[in-house]
């Protein structure tokens, strides 16, 4: 069964950092692209970066380039979002997810996702 497991959300000032993981289980991440995505309350779900599966090209959402990083470690199964001088607008619930096809900015692109955890950022 794949599943996928999002950690390291949490309550951070504006300007402050956090690096949220993905680690995925019943599966190996390195034959899938992977992707995160964000969504805030009342919103629709928000593309913010994808990685090929060799990790040698990077995509990210408008709102985050400059500031977000994401990165893999297929050995450990595991993918990452390092995000860098928050603003109160990235507060959200954040999800990783896979996909085995292509490189997509889309939620229809990404089979499967994990549950998602909550970044709050204060003013």
């Amino acid at each position: 069964q794949v599943q996928l497991v999002e950690s390291g959300g949490g309550l951070v000032q504006a300007g402050g950092s956090l690096r949220l993981s993905c680690a995925a289980s019943g599966y190996t991440i390195s034959s899938y692209v992977m992707g995160w995505f964000r969504q805030a309350p009342g919103k629709e779900r928000e593309f913010v970066a994808a990685i090929t599966r060799s990790g040698s090209s990077l995509y990210y959402g408008d709102s985050v380039k400059g500031r977000f990083t994401v990165s893999r470690d297929n050995a450990k199964n595991t993918v990452y979002l390092q995000m860098n001088s928050l603003k109160p607008e990235d507060t959200a619930v954040y999800y990783c997810a896979a996909a085995l096809f292509r490189t997509g900015t889309l939620e229809r692109d990404y089979s499967y996702w994990g549950q998602g955890t909550q970044v709050t950022v204060s003013s």
